[in-house]
């Protein structure tokens, strides 16, 4: 199973048009970590947002920040990741580097 290129393609709705602004997805050149970052105007004042970080170490997905409205460990667990390759670092989850 390809984390990668399952997060990849599982992290595509998370990023895209929304309410007053716009979600980019980024992805670094090695494909081991991803983010989702939003940038909104309110009246005059620009927003900036993290709504996930993730990142791939070994055969774990590390899912250091999510304040989606849809859980993207939810997403992973219906794309077929077991949920033992998910770390949930943002909830206190152990984060092993060498996973």
């Amino acid at each position: 199973m390809d984390l990668k290129a399952i997060i990849a393609h599982e992290i595509q709705p998370y990023a895209g048009e929304m309410l007053n602004g716009y979600a980019y997805l980024t992805v670094s050149a090695d494909q081991s970590v991803f983010t989702v970052v939003s940038v909104a105007r309110i009246k005059s004042e620009r927003i900036i947002h993290l709504s996930l970080h993730i990142r791939v170490v070994g055969d774990h997905i590390i899912i250091e920040y999510d304040d989606s409205s849809e859980p993207l460990v939810d997403t992973l667990l219906r794309a077929g990741v077991s949920r033992s390759q998910i770390v949930l670092a943002y909830t206190g989850e152990a984060v092993s580097e060498t996973a």
